[in-house]
């Protein structure tokens, strides 16, 4: 079996994607993997990660999640995700902890933005989406609103409005949750105050 066999065999057993660690299980070192690189037969995708140079059936979730193990999905494409948004993103918004290394986040695979948190606020309101069958973190309703509120001055108007209105309007909210997050990330009295209107007309 040649060298560009046993990658070959690697990438099927890891559904198109995987790591030098893999790799180097099966007996193919760093060099061989360059050399690979260099003949047009792997790509790699992203610091420690590879897929076949000629793979065009990798869907962009299948890339999140492995590329961006670490990352949540967030703002734009999570409003989008639950429909509080008619705009169809152009990247992904990925949300990752500080203290993640930057230069490991760089790919030129998949269009995205990366948004950084404290890694005290990480974790509020990470739950689990599914996109196009693929499992990825994502956060929930209410931590999505809580940061509407906290990128206000970044976002389009009419974004910023129809997304808290169709969260108003949403059979699934939760005003608790929203509460308890608002309050952890220091923005209770701006979400108060907004949502009351909306709410009580």
């Amino acid at each position: 079996m040649t060298k560009f066999e046993t990658a070959k065999k690697v990438l099927q057993k890891h559904n198109g994607i995987a790591k030098t660690s893999d790799f180097i299980a099966a007996g193919l070192d760093r060099s061989i993997l360059s050399k690979l690189c260099k003949e047009d037969k792997l790509t790699r995708i992203r610091y420690g990660l590879y897929q076949l140079a000629d793979n065009y059936d990798i869907s962009e979730p299948q890339y999140i999640s492995a590329i961006f193990p670490e990352g949540i999905v967030c703002l734009y494409s999570a409003l989008f995700y639950y429909g509080y948004s008619d705009f169809t993103p152009r990247e992904w918004s990925i949300a990752f902890p500080r203290t993640v290394s930057q230069k490991k986040m760089k790919t030129d695979v998949i269009p995205f933005k990366a948004y950084y948190y404290k890694n005290a606020d990480f974790d509020i309101g990470k739950t689990v989406g599914i996109f196009d069958g693929v499992s990825l973190p994502i956060y929930d309703r209410e931590r999505t609103i809580c940061d509407c509120f906290k990128y206000r001055t970044k976002m389009d108007n009419e974004v910023f409005a129809k997304a808290i209105n169709a969260y108003a309007s949403d059979k699934n909210k939760n005003l608790n949750n929203l509460s308890k997050y608002a309050q952890r990330l220091k923005i209770h009295k701006k979400v108060t105050e907004t949502m009351e209107v909306l709410l009580n007309g």
